[in-house]
């Protein structure tokens, strides 16, 4: 049976859901014999690093939604498409689609209400489609379950990984622009919707005044067109707090492997990569014990009551001034992160289409009686 992958990822820039798209893609790849690698349909308005994806099958019509729902479909008549970013054609028959989680009905305050409809639709469809669904954490494959009335055998989890760092050249020269001394600082990954919590970690650092020598870095930004009108406060403790926006990966790879820790305190996740890349960097975790977190970091990470902006500042205050317990959790997480390969997750991701293409030849089989 021949399978195609839903290239939309390669027109956006790269966050958790486009990693998983763009990694997953690129070791299926590398697993394929050359000129038999699955093949990707793509937009006209591709970007790297889905660029750099081979077998690449440019449809340049429409972009965006229009395109995944009207030019991606009559393109990929006679083929099984692979969407791993949540979303995929209504109305196109044989499908595998990765939903990453519940959000939309579990934290709808958090998004727009255009955005919240479009994917409330779309995943409403699915179970009257019946493809087969991955996902990426045993939290979130029993949200799919509980939300859309779907039998656990139908989904199955797919976890990411975080090797892809390895091809990662550090950028150290970020630490020396944003004036960072090794160990010296904190880093917070994550966009600035409320669910990754960042105003209880801006409020924790004013429990900290006592320890003005410890920076904040905030790496990422906030997207209007999906996430709701939740404030963050950025002038809290302006001379601690560094915002750093969006940086490129050898940047945040440099910003991960000199920090004293990374606070994650999100209070709702699919799966959670920025821990694993941070470990994977050497860098201690702090994170948050809501959802799929403790899955993802098992017993490498400290954990914090993210609800807590007091017991926030507390782990915060131990980790970093503890420089043996930090050495500890850097240990730790080196040895958990490393774990997570993507090759891995390829691999069984192979299998579930090896089967699903098993199980779709042998429903087309005659019915032999036995006379």
């Amino acid at each position: 049976m021949p399978f195609a992958i839903n290239g939309k990822f390669t027109s956006q820039p790269i966050t958790g859901v486009q990693r998983v798209a763009y990694e997953l893609t690129r070791a299926m790849q590398m697993r394929a014999h050359p000129g038999d690698e699955v093949e990707v349909f793509v937009p006209q308005d591709i970007i790297e690093p889905g660029a750099l994806l081979k077998r690449q099958r440019r449809l340049p019509w429409l972009r965006g939604t229009l395109w995944e729902q009207i030019t991606l479909p009559l393109a990929a008549r006679g083929v099984t498409l692979l969407n791993f970013c949540n979303t995929n054609p209504v109305l196109k028959r044989r499908q595998i689609v990765m939903v990453h989680d519940m959000a939309v009905y579990d934290v709808p305050n958090g998004f727009s209400r255009k955005f919240l409809l479009w994917y409330r639709f779309c995943f409403a469809m699915l179970p009257r489609m019946d493809p087969t669904i991955l996902t990426v954490s045993m939290f979130s494959k029993a949200r799919i379950c509980e939300h859309l009335k779907i039998a656990e055998s139908r989904v199955s989890v797919v976890t990411p990984g975080a090797d892809h760092l390895d091809r990662v050249v550090s950028d150290a020269s970020i630490t020396e622009r944003l004036g960072l001394e090794k160990d010296a600082y904190c880093v917070i990954v994550g966009s600035l919707d409320a669910r990754k919590n960042l105003q209880r970690v801006l409020d924790a650092v004013g429990r900290l005044k006592h320890r003005r020598d410890i920076r904040f870095v905030v790496v990422g930004g906030r997207n209007p067109r999906i996430f709701g009108n939740g404030s963050v406060s950025s002038s809290t403790n302006a001379e601690q707090v560094t915002w750093a926006g969006f940086v490129s990966d050898g940047e945040l790879k440099a910003l991960y492997g000199n920090a004293g820790c990374l606070i994650f305190p999100s209070l709702y996740e699919g799966f959670g990569l920025p821990p694993l890349e941070a470990m994977y960097c050497g860098c201690p975790v702090i994170a948050s014990t809501r959802t799929s977190i403790p899955e993802a970091c098992g017993d490498a990470a400290m954990y914090c009551d993210a609800t807590s902006v007091d017991d926030i500042a507390e782990k915060i205050s131990l980790m970093m001034t503890d420089d043996a317990l930090r050495q500890r959790y850097r240990a730790k997480g080196l040895l958990h992160a490393r774990e997570y390969r993507w090759d891995r997750s390829a691999q069984k991701l192979l299998d579930i289409l090896q089967g699903r293409a098993s199980d779709r030849l042998a429903s087309l089989a005659p019915n032999v009686s036995a006379g």
